[in-house]
């Protein structure tokens, strides 16, 4: 018997730890680890690297500033180079799910070069009555932002397919709505996605520093501080405990918002965490200019090292990017107020964790593919990703732990021109990445082909 593929010599990280041992694809899937090389139609060299699984971004927002179908082959193509094989988009519709899903859907379905799939963000009750559809229809997962009211209220939904136009909004986020999606959620197995920022501590503290004529990211950190955060995370934890909902916190960067979400948990609330690279190595202590203005801001280095801490120790479950796939000239305004929040990190956030991470002790490979992969696959019902084991799916990055290059934009080419760790030197890169035994890059280069990737199905 031929099999599809080969890998040779590999180290591969497995639940049982490392395992050195050629590891065999067939059929997109895992087939077996040998120490034989079987007839095969592509035999790959892994000598001197690592095989880890393959990454599952679970926060990704693309199709805001670009329409999907444009915006999934760029930004699918930086996931590859980066190492992600699985892309977790927050689809902000805006308008029915019932009239509008299908085209999204249709329009992302051949332009993506890794898997991909989606939560639906719910604004008001009319979307959380069409939550039971958005699951029929593989959408399992649903995010609430509770940032958004009053005077900060403004937020870009997704473009419709075909569109250029920027499609803006305000959003008033009801407690009713909140309660409902708790509701439903748990009725149908499915976790809640939180942005945690009490919108009225914002929207005061906002004005306030504006009336004071403060600038910079310090002053946009200070506006929304952390006690903003944990109120939020409290009100939306007592409404889930009432219907027994498991919460999902989405990029957590602060120790006063782990503080708070430990004493939740105590309390009984089932709760899931997850950060991003930027709360672990950007502190506006050190930042400059506008270009890290994100929602909730960076904190502190000693906020830094809490987030470091929590991931060794269990406190964090994933990690995801926040990727926001716009352009230096809508991001950079002429104050930290009018310039964009969010910014591009699907393709750095593999290189940042090895150089930062792996390569400083502060995580142990074994503890990364949990974070960035493993637990992903548990939470949200990704079933055959995840690890690299027999019968599971050919998700597989090969990583030089040794490789070190400076982040660019110019390599991920992405649609974003720009991206915050421009200029870093990591140590630590992705060099092949395989999605369903297909390699989609090798030896840092795209070689896959547009609509390889597929909308993963999902359990609940």
């Amino acid at each position: 018997m031929t099999v599809d593929c080969v890998i040779v010599d590999a180290k591969a990280i497995t639940p049982k730890g490392m395992l050195e041992r050629n590891i065999v694809i067939n059929d997109g899937k895992i087939s077996d680890f040998t120490t034989d090389v079987p007839s095969c139609d592509k035999k790959i060299q892994a000598k001197g690297l690592v095989a880890i699984p393959g990454l599952i971004d679970t926060h990704v927002h693309y199709g805001v500033y670009s329409p999907i179908e444009e915006a999934a082959k760029t930004e699918s193509r930086a996931a590859a180079l980066g190492g992600v094989t699985t892309m977790m988009r927050m689809l902000r519709l805006g308008r029915s799910y019932k009239k509008y899903l299908q085209d999204q859907l249709v329009a992302s379905k051949t332009n993506h070069y890794v898997d991909y799939t989606i939560h639906a963000t719910i604004f008001d009750e009319k979307q959380a009555e069409e939550m039971q559809y958005c699951a029929e229809n593989g959408i399992t997962s649903f995010k609430i932002y509770m940032n958004l009211g009053g005077e900060v209220g403004h937020v870009y939904m997704d473009m419709d397919p075909g569109s250029t136009s920027l499609f803006d909004a305000q959003v008033q986020l009801e407690t009713t709505t909140i309660q409902k999606v708790c509701q439903n959620a748990a009725r149908l197995g499915c976790p809640v996605l939180v942005h945690a920022e009490d919108y009225q501590m914002c929207e005061c503290g906002i004005k306030k520093a504006k009336q004071d004529h403060k600038d910079g990211l310090a002053a946009w950190s200070q506006s929304r501080p952390p006690d903003s955060e944990s109120k939020s995370i409290k009100k939306v934890c007592e409404i889930a405990r009432e219907y027994g909902t498991t919460i999902y916190f989405v990029h957590i960067g602060s120790a006063t918002a782990l503080d708070t979400i430990e004493q939740e948990r105590k309390k009984g609330t089932k709760i899931f965490v997850e950060t991003c690279p930027h709360y672990l190595t950007l502190s506006y202590e050190k930042q400059n200019g506008y270009l890290a203005k994100v929602m909730p801001p960076i904190r502190t280095k000693s906020d830094n090292e809490k987030i470091w801490s929590a991931m060794a120790s269990g406190a964090i479950d994933t990690i995801g990017t926040d990727h926001v796939a716009n352009r230096l000239k809508l991001k950079v305004g002429t104050d930290v107020w009018s310039s964009l929040a969010g910014f591009p990190g699907i393709g750095t956030s593999l290189p940042i964790l090895l150089s930062e991470g792996v390569n400083q002790n502060r995580l142990n490979l074994q503890q990364l593919a949990h974070l960035t992969s493993g637990n992903a696959a548990k939470i949200f019902g990704l079933n055959d990703k995840g690890s690299i084991q027999k019968g599971f799916d050919a998700d597989i990055v090969l990583i030089d732990l040794k490789k070190e290059q400076q982040v660019s934009s110019d390599f991920f080419g992405a649609f974003s021109d720009y991206i915050v760790y421009e200029g870093w030197k990591l140590k630590g890169w992705p060099i092949t990445t395989l999605v369903r035994g297909k390699p989609v890059t090798e030896d840092m280069q795209l070689v896959g082909k547009l609509g390889h990737g597929k909308l993963v199905n999902r359990s609940r």
